[in-house]
C-alpha cells in the first residue's frame, strides 16, 4: 500500500509563465534566429534529459565555471538542433545566457492542486525531491503548495542529487515509511525514473507531451490526476 508519495519539481509541479519555449523563441530572434516554436517542446525534452543524463555523471552543481559553460552551451545546443538550428558552442551560451536573464515566474500546472487535494483526502504524505541549491520553503508558500506539502528535499541541503540513493533514502525517513510504501513521481527517466527505482521506490514517469513513448519499463502517466488510479 502506498502511504507517501514523492514529487520532482520542475516539470513535474510546476512551470514557467511566460513559458520556456516563448523564451527561448523571443531571444533568437534577438540573435537574429528564427526557430519553429512548434519543435521546441521536444528540443526541451531533449535537453533536459542530457542534464539527467550528465547530473547522473557528475553533479552539475559540483563543476567549475569552464565545466558549468561547456555544459549549458551543449544543452541550449542540443535544444536548438531539435528545432533545426545548428550552433556553434559560443554563440549557444550566450543565446543560453540570454534567455536566464529575462524575467519569468513560476506557475503550477493546472493538475497539480486537484491531485494534491485527493492524496491529501486518502491520508498520503506528501513530499518533494529535488535537485535544486536552494531551500523550497519560499515557493511552496508563494505557489500555495505548503497546506498540502509535508517536506521539501533538495539536493543542496541532503548533498546527494537524483539519481542517487541518499536523497530518496533521506525522503523515506522523512516520510516514516518503507520502501514498498513509497512512490516518486517525475518527467526524467535517468534522474526520476532510475533514481526512484535504485532506492526500491515505486517510480511513475510524468510524460504530459508524450515523448517518453519509448519508455516501456515503468508506468507513464500524462496527468498527475492519474495517480490516485496508482496507489
Amino acid at each position: 500500500m502506498i502511504k507517501a508519495v514523492f514529487f520532482d519539481f520542475y516539470n513535474t509541479l510546476v512551470s514557467f509563465d511566460p513559458p520556456r519555449e516563448e523564451l527561448q523563441a523571443r531571444v533568437c530572434r534577438e540573435f537574429g534566429i528564427e526557430v519553429d516554436r512548434s519543435r521546441l517542446p521536444r528540443g526541451y525534452w531533449r535537453a533536459d534529459d542530457f542534464m539527467s543524463r550528465e547530473n547522473a555523471r557528475v553533479p552539475i552543481n559540483s563543476r567549475s565555471r569552464e565545466e558549468l559553460e561547456q555544459f549549458w552551451a551543449e544543452y541550449e545546443a542540443t535544444l536548438l538542433e531539435e528545432a533545426g538550428v545548428d550552433l556553434p558552442g559560443d554563440l549557444a551560451l550566450r543565446i543560453f545566457t540570454r534567455v536566464r536573464q529575462l524575467d519569468r515566474r513560476l506557475v503550477l500546472y493546472d493538475d497539480v492542486l486537484p491531485t494534491l487535494e485527493a492524496l491529501k483526502l486518502r491520508r498520503v504524505v506528501m513530499g518533494i525531491v529535488s535537485n535544486l541549491n536552494r531551500n523550497l520553503d519560499g515557493y511552496c508558500e508563494e505557489l500555495g503548495l505548503t497546506p498540502y506539502i509535508d517536506f521539501a528535499l533538495t539536493s543542496s541541503e541532503v548533498g546527494a542529487e537524483k539519481p542517487h540513493p541518499p536523497i530518496f533514502l533521506a525522503a523515506l525517513e522523512r516520510a516514516a515509511v518503507d520502501h514498498g510504501e513509497a512512490m516518486h513521481v517525475g518527467d526524467q527517466y535517468h534522474s526520476d525514473v532510475l533514481g526512484a527505482r535504485g532506492a526500491n521506490i515505486q517510480p511513475l514517469l510524468v510524460d504530459r507531451d508524450g515523448f517518453w513513448q519509448a519508455v516501456s519499463d515503468c508506468p507513464r502517466i500524462r496527468s498527475l490526476k492519474e495517480i490516485p488510479s496508482y496507489l
